[in-house]
């Protein structure tokens, strides 16, 4: 009990110092003024260093004349569009007749309502908001004797085209990705997922860079609590600078020791709209087309959208080969150190002999070779990521099959180490998603063998299962639904079962049964 009552006043203290918080926020925000020169020399104090801040005096004529004074950023907004939208109708040589047989006489009613036409426009109190506005793309109106201005909406910077990601690509299934502009990122999913009840919320975040960041999620699907968690997590992060969702994934993820990810990332729309259909919360950061999706399982990691457009036989084959494709990056390293230096038993006689003939030369202890060649291959394949696309794929595979042939000639490793690291690198590309655990658990593994052969590895798995069942995304188990069984889900799980099976959303994401199709859509014959 005294430990509920002290949570209990922890909270009342929270509450009390936010709300204190956000009254004296409310008392020191910079109101406008009426006189339209304040506000006009407060513009020019802020940007003052600022070229390409631009600023635009008007004398608009209603029964006496009105000033009125615009500002906007060039290159963030559609110059066209203000031209064509704010400063004709404001400056057409009849507007001073038309306001005259306006019911309204209020000047400033009258241009919000009659004179701009502009679809997206709010009201706006304080030169904080102005501030933020303009530095968005926005363009200010300030209206000579009001305490009011007007935000229009006029963004028109140039941004990248709706592509296919390079990261994901796939044989069959829509081609389109994200970009790197929010609007058109949360328009992506619209097209998708047509349903009043799919929010849009906005968070602000980054007090230089006043990041836009919008979390999406289906009201009656998503679970409420995690919901409320993701904004808490996502408020709670007081920092100058966000460029991008991986510096968010990294202030709210569950476990930041952990090598795993417990945050999943994606640049496909297809990809984002079946997750939050499933339940999840969607995090999307302007500036980046990777969008963050909360809370992740690891079995999400050998999943592909492209599995389920296609049948189920061959999409459960390959999720089995990626699994195969994970043992084999992880393990191979290992195990040959392992059995090249403590447990010759475990090879046949003919294989030994061909190992210990090709090591003979080798002045180097086999962990030790092993070692070179790995960070020898992740030195090639940084080189090839970092160098410009024609050539860095060409200097990959020449440096691999160079250094490699060359490295055998020379005695320095032996023809099996480069079958093994060559083994190790290629699948290691098959699960991208978890290259850095991959490496790290490679080396952890690689240590442990080679001071105590298969001990040293057994140990080290049973380490690396025992984290990973300790790992929490918002509240799921990491490991679900192998780690607490959802027998519901394992039809969806390391091969997939026909679709018309799969007939409730995951339940270890929501907590709760949730049906998503009915039991009849099993095929049928036709009736003869």
């Amino acid at each position: 009990m005294r430990n509920i009552f002290q949570v209990a006043k922890r909270i009342q203290s929270l509450k009390s110092s936010s709300k204190k918080e956000n009254q004296k926020e409310q008392n020191n925000a910079r109101l406008i003024e009426k006189k339209i020169e304040i506000n006009s020399r407060e513009l020019h104090r802020v940007f003052k260093k600022s070229v390409d801040v631009k600023y635009r005096n008007l004398e608009v004529y209603d029964k006496t004349p009105v000033k009125v004074f615009i500002s906007f950023i060039n290159g963030l907004v559609n110059e066209e569009y203000i031209n064509l939208h704010i400063m004709k109708p404001l400056m057409e040589p009849g507007f001073f007749k038309e306001t005259e047989k306006m019911i309204s006489t209020d000047f400033f009613t009258n241009v919000k309502n009659k004179i701009l036409s502009t679809s997206n426009m709010k009201e706006v109190n304080t030169i904080d908001d102005v501030i933020d506005g303009v530095l968005s793309g926005e363009t200010v109106i300030f209206i000579d004797g009001y305490k009011s201005a007007f935000l229009v909406s006029t963004q028109g910077f140039e941004s990248r085209s709706v592509e296919e990601p390079q990261t994901e690509a796939n044989v069959r299934g829509p081609r389109e990705g994200f970009n790197e502009v929010l609007k058109v990122n949360t328009t992506l999913i619209r097209r998708k997922i047509k349903n009043s009840n799919l929010a849009f919320e906005d968070i602000k975040i980054g007090k230089q860079t006043k990041t836009n960041i919008r979390i999406s999620y289906i009201e009656g699907i998503a679970n409420s609590e995690v919901v409320e968690e993701v904004k808490n997590r996502l408020k709670r992060i007081d920092t100058d600078t966000i460029l991008e969702s991986g510096y968010i994934e990294q202030f709210i993820e569950d476990h930041p020791f952990s090598p795993f990810p417990t945050i999943g990332n994606s640049e496909k729309p297809d990809k984002v709209s079946a997750k939050i259909l499933e339940g999840r919360i969607a995090i999307f950061c302007d500036g980046t087309p990777f969008v963050l999706t909360v809370p992740q399982v690891l079995i999400e990691t050998f999943q592909v959208p492209e599995d389920y457009y296609s049948r189920p036989y061959l999409a459960s084959v390959l999720r089995l080969l990626r699994l195969l494709a994970l043992f084999l990056t992880v393990y191979t390293p290992a195990i040959y150190v392992s059995i090249a230096t403590f447990h010759h038993e475990m090879v046949p006689a003919q294989l030994l002999t061909t190992m210990v003939a090709s090591a003979e030369k080798v002045p180097f202890p086999t962990f030790l070779e092993a070692l070179i060649m790995i960070i020898t291959f992740q030195l090639l394949s940084e080189a090839g990521v970092r160098m410009p696309r024609p050539i860095g794929s060409a200097i990959s595979i020449v440096g691999a099959l160079v250094i490699g042939e060359a490295a055998v000639a020379a005695g320095l490793v032996s023809a099996p180490m480069v079958i093994v690291v060559a083994l190790t690198a290629i699948t290691g590309f098959v699960v991208p998603s978890l290259n850095d655990s991959i490496i790290l658990s490679r080396f952890f593994l690689l240590f442990l063998s080679a001071g105590l052969g298969f001990y040293g590895m057994l140990t080290g798995t049973v380490i690396l299962v025992a984290h990973l069942c300790s790992l929490r995304s918002f509240g799921t188990p990491y490991l679900s639904p192998m780690g607490p069984i959802f027998l519901s889900e394992l039809k969806d799980s390391i091969i997939r079962m026909p679709l018309w099976l799969l007939q409730s959303r995951p339940q270890s994401i929501n907590w709760k049964k949730s049906v998503r199709q009915g039991s009849q859509n099993k095929p049928k014959h036709p009736k003869t």
